[in-house]
């Protein structure tokens, strides 16, 4: 049996994902890591899986990063130039002593020291996408963040968009460079673009994500295998508010509910506030997944405000569920079968709300439009859409029949197989 690392940075949202193939793996007899920032430990360990530190930590006290990180435009660049690559010799030097004696390194696209660690170590490498956006796909071009109408590009055809993507790459051409020395001091070359180009080097990619969010594209890496998404069914703040939230459900109508995920909820700038007021004025029940330090002024019974929940057990007891689009609380609303709405706030959660929202079961409203009257309006559209019901329902039925993690479990072990076999 293999010794796996799995190297992830991000939010639980992208932890969750490479936990559930850990566990797969493991299941599997196989020694399965789970490589990343230290606050991760309890729970990796409390799903029986090891765990190894890594760098960068950045403290959930320190708001304003928070901010600039989650900022539309700018928060990818500050991501990487701010977050990342200067904490790039360290998170090397953790990761490289936790993959002595590994036989695989399966790595998050956030986490530049693994490709270099499998190259250097000569090990088998796979990647890791959690959200189509990633793959840049010139047939199926993506919303950004930076520019949300980059989508639009698409009927230019795939060698224009091809063409200007490789121009707008040039941007953060510079933002590699701290990765490009690394390389250099070790021995190793250049390696090309380590944000945008790393996967074509790939042994093995992993799409992890379902084919009805996007399906396979032909300018997608040779090497990949799309899995579905891989889900780990976990309440990530406890679990303290479970009765409370278990008597609501079971005392009227099936509640419109507001969650921001694990990382928009750190600026959400009024969003429950907001919510509120529009439940306020449907007159219609509602649950507020709001985490530890937000706490809206609520006076009203119809509404339940609570810290955190299992989501896997809340979405599919909902009106709809209203969410900024994080692509791990995409796969649970779109298991759920209930409709959606989609209040993107940074990062893929432009793109992933498109998807959701073609795929039939989703409506989206920008934040930059968000007040209690523009959000009443679009719940009371999707509160009486029997197509968005239905598609919600269709979507929901083909993802209950993939097993992401069972998928992704499979992969690894032929890539390791033909790897050994060469």
């Amino acid at each position: 049996m293999a010794r796996i690392v799995l190297a992830v940075y991000g939010s639980y949202g992208d932890v969750y994902p490479f936990l559930a193939v850990a566990r797969s793996l493991t299941a599997a007899g196989h020694t399965a890591v789970i490589a990343a920032p230290e606050k991760y430990r309890s729970l990796v360990e409390g799903a029986g899986v090891e765990f190894g530190a890594v760098r960068p930590d950045v403290s959930e006290d320190d708001t304003e990063l928070y901010r600039r990180v989650m900022e539309p435009k700018r928060g990818p660049e500050v991501l990487v130039r701010e977050v990342l690559t200067p904490a790039l010799r360290d998170s090397y030097r953790d990761l490289d002593a936790i993959c002595e004696g590994a036989d695989l390194i399966v790595s998050h696209v956030l986490t530049y020291s693994a490709p270099i660690i499998a190259e250097r170590r000569a090990l088998p490498w796979a990647g890791a996408v959690l959200s189509p956006m990633i793959f840049m796909s010139a047939h199926d071009p993506p919303a950004l963040s930076t520019i949300p109408a980059f989508a639009k590009l698409r009927v230019l055809g795939p060698r224009a968009v091809g063409t200007l993507w490789r121009l707008m790459s040039k941007i953060s051409w510079s933002w590699g460079e701290p990765v490009r020395a690394l390389r250099k001091e070790i021995g190793l070359p250049p390696g090309g673009d380590p944000l945008w180009g790393s996967l074509e080097r790939a042994n093995i990619v992993l799409a992890l994500f379902s084919e009805s969010l996007a399906p396979s594209r032909p300018d997608w890496p040779a090497s990949t295998v799309q899995c579905g998404f891989p889900f780990y069914d976990h309440d990530y703040g406890g679990g303290a508010s479970r009765d409370r939230l278990a008597a609501f459900l079971d005392d009227g109508e099936p509640p419109i509910v507001f969650t921001l995920g694990s990382s928009a909820v750190m600026v959400e700038g009024g969003f429950y506030g907001v919510a509120v007021e529009a439940l306020q004025r449907l007159s219609h029940r509602g649950v507020l997944v709001t985490g530890a330090d937000v706490r809206p002024s609520i006076e009203d019974d119809r509404i339940l405000c609570i810290e955190s929940a299992a989501v896997h057990e809340l979405f599919p007891r909902a009106r709809v569920n209203v969410h900024a689009g994080g692509v791990g609380t995409i796969g649970q609303a779109l298991r759920a079968g209930r409709p959606q709405l989609v209040v993107p706030f940074a990062h893929d959660h432009f793109d992933n709300a498109r998807r959701a929202t073609l795929a039939g079961c989703s409506r989206v409203l920008p934040k930059r439009r968000l007040n209690a009257s523009r959000l009443a309006a679009e719940l009371e559209r999707i509160l009486h859409s029997s197509a968005l019901t239905d598609a919600a329902e269709r979507v929901a039925s083909t993802i209950r029949t993939e097993d992401g993690a069972q998928r992704a479990c499979d992969a690894l072990e032929t890539a390791l197989t033909a790897h050994l076999m060469n």
